[in-house]
């Protein structure tokens, strides 16, 4: 598989990861604690995938933390209702434009 694939996959795993953190109540409650650090196994695994694969380390952590913040505020609009706010706007716009930048460099 092409290892923008696995990159991209360990960014939505990532994302679901961020999510899966609130649950836990710190680590406390049993199951939701065993998803989250299941999802962290999985986002291990998927972005050492992705380096093997041939995406240089540099390239895939930038684009990986990239989509997880743009993923982060993305939810966090669409499902927790956080207001739009120009600085938002702003920061999705710097962070998807320093992906496509890190993408573009490989």
């Amino acid at each position: 598989m092409n290892g923008w694939v696995w990159l991209l996959a360990a960014g939505v795993v990532e994302i679901a990861w961020a999510q899966s953190i609130p649950p836990t109540k710190g680590l406390t409650r049993f199951w939701p604690s065993v998803l989250c650090i299941a999802l962290c196994v999985a986002i291990i695994w998927l972005l050492a995938r992705a380096t093997l694969a041939g995406v240089p380390v540099s390239t895939a952590y930038v684009v990986f933390t990239g989509m997880g913040a743009a993923g982060a505020v993305l939810l966090g609009l669409a499902v927790h209702h956080d207001p739009i706010t120009p600085v938002r706007v702003g920061a999705l716009v710097l962070i998807t434009g320093g992906v496509l930048l890190a993408h573009s460099a490989h």
